[in-house]
């Protein structure tokens, strides 16, 4: 079977019948026709809640989707010897969960091995550590406040929160500009149709981990399988099914290893007979720490995945242990199918002749807590939730086996990066910086600190908005809010965060210069406060899973 959207299904941001710009693109009615081989066809207009309830007959089973739908012309050739690009992201890697940042347990040996045959940043952060946010400032090299992109969608502000704009462009846009094909495989996760791709097949929204329904080029369809092969055999057809005379971007996002951890058949008894070790920090009791902290609901004792295993019956720090060892077992479990599917697109590239010519990049759009202070999931900014894998394989240009763990890198800096090694210049409004010298072993002045944004509150989880800065061996933490908290740590004697020196009159000096140094980093990318004093923090109500 394959699928094409019809000449009427708008290719950019949804609009209603007046031309007003709608905040989901899922709510338009659009009748799409779905091509059987031998060519019958099926038409039905089809809503956003019949196909959430599945009640639209016209849903069909396919085990791939053939490369189709309305191509724009491009605007000029392809620099000579211009690279693929293959960038691989995970949905919540923590950087941890990956063999070669150390994990004993789990082992990811394809994702490794785009380290070992490039280089691997041990000092790679996320400017905001949630999903959307995130994967928005990866295509667009910006700050959260300046793509507009704040939250996941979840709580009673955000709800109704729109996606990219219109006019923002990407790094995806400015490669097909400069002649390259482009296709976007896997979880999306923005409240706007993917726009700059020739091909997309989405997850709608977090996306099913069994048999998951997808959104190729605006068709609604049914797949079969473990969401993590539904999404390396569409990367894989793409590649098959490409241009073969121009160069290639394809983004292949992974729906794993997002809540709720349910992993293909074939892994379900991994780890089964392990006991994973709980972390240093596993039972802080969170002493010296703000009030926004301690009512953040990030508790694993508070997990509702596995109640069905650690019921809320049990003493609260059994429960807390037991959901541990089931979120760490079914968290690996999950990535194992994602690391097969590296492995699959990497032997593609491999017997196809194309590894020395493509850029390959795996990263993840936030870390995530795996035990660390007895929480899970992110949005905080301490070290477990802000750091991700970062690897970079580019065989024609960059030399195997590096280790960098002097310079901090960021999500803002993907598009920059990739623009630069495609030959494409780099828009000035980038945030991000390019790493080409640090690829290359050039010895170049580089960031000394970055800035860190969170504004999702009140909405899942309930961690209040918060900003700050990092640097090599200082992190200041500023709930901005009313009531007006902070946090300040010592990196260095203190890597596990547990001892808050904020407020302590022997450290009011580095308080003094880290306030200055995050009001110059929110200066540089024009972030600015609104008149008046900080509005007071609202109450936050919502229960965990409840946005889910």
């Amino acid at each position: 079977m394959c699928y094409r959207t019809p000449r009427r299904v708008e290719k950019g941001s949804p609009t209603d019948e007046k031309g007003q710009l709608m905040s989901d693109p899922l709510e338009p009615f659009i009748r799409r026709e779905i091509i059987f081989e031998g060519g019958s066809t099926m038409r039905k207009p089809m809503s956003r809640r019949e196909v959430i309830k599945g009640a639209a007959c016209s849903l069909v089973v396919a085990p791939f989707v053939r490369l189709t739908g309305t191509v724009a012309p491009r605007q000029q050739q392809p620099p000579t010897r211009a690279p693929n690009i293959v960038f691989f992201m995970p949905d919540d890697q923590a950087q941890e969960a990956m063999s070669a940042y150390g994990n004993k347990i789990l082992k990811t040996p394809n994702m490794d091995r785009i380290g070992q045959e490039g280089i691997r940043f041990t000092e790679a952060f996320v400017t905001n550590s949630l999903c959307s946010p995130s994967r928005a400032s990866i295509l667009t090299g910006l700050y959260s406040h300046t793509h507009g992109i704040l939250s996941n969608g979840s709580g009673p502000v955000f709800r109704n929160q729109p996606g990219l704009r219109d006019d923002q462009l990407t790094f995806v846009h400015l490669l097909r500009q400069a002649g390259y094909q482009t296709a976007l495989v896997g979880k999306w996760h923005i409240r706007s149709w993917p726009t700059g791709f020739e091909h997309w097949v989405i997850l709608p929204g977090q996306g099913d981990y069994e048999d998951p329904d997808m959104i190729a080029n605006g068709v609604w369809v049914k797949m079969r399988g473990h969401v993590d092969d539904v999404v390396g055999d569409q990367a894989l057809t793409f590649l098959r099914q490409r241009d073969k005379n121009r160069p290639f971007c394809l983004l292949v996002h992974f729906k794993s290893p997002h809540w709720d951890w349910r992993p293909a058949k074939r892994f379900e008894k991994a780890f089964e007979d392990v006991e994973i070790p709980i972390p240093r920090t596993f039972a802080d009791r969170l002493e010296g720490r703000p009030a926004a902290v301690h009512n953040a609901k990030l508790d694993l004792a508070d997990l509702p995945v596995f109640r069905d295993q650690a019921p809320e019956s049990l003493p609260r720090e059994e429960r807390r242990r037991r959901n541990y060892q089931l979120l760490l077992k079914n968290f690996y479990r999950v990535l194992l199918s994602v690391d097969e599917n590296v492995g699959r697109v990497l032997d593609f590239l491999d017997k196809n002749g194309l590894t020395e010519n493509t850029i390959v990049m795996h990263t993840s759009d936030n870390g995530f807590f795996l035990g660390q202070h007895g929480f899970f999931d992110k949005r905080l900014m301490y070290e477990p939730s802000i750091r991700v894998p970062m690897v970079v394989r580019f065989p024609a240009r960059v030399k195997a086996g590096q280790v960098d763990t002097k310079h901090m890198v960021l999500n803002v800096d993907v598009a920059p990066t990739l623009l630069e090694l495609a030959g494409v210049p780099v828009p000035s409004w980038m945030h991000g910086r390019s790493w080409v010298p640090l690829l290359e072993g050039q010895d170049v002045p580089w960031r000394d600190a970055f800035l860190y944004e969170y504004y999702e509150y009140p909405a899942e989880h309930c961690v209040r908005k918060h900003r700050g800065v990092r640097t090599d061996r200082w992190k200041l933490i500023h709930f901005w809010e009313q009531p007006e908290e902070w946090e300040l740590y010592d990196l260095q004697n203190d890597p596990d965060e547990l001892n808050n020196l904020a407020g302590r009159p022997e450290h009011a000096a580095r308080m003094r210069e880290l306030q200055a140094k995050l009001a110059a980093l929110r200066r540089e990318v024009g972030d600015v406060d609104p008149p008046g004093p900080p509005p007071v923090a609202a109450p936050c109500t919502i229960k965990i899973g409840q946005e889910f």
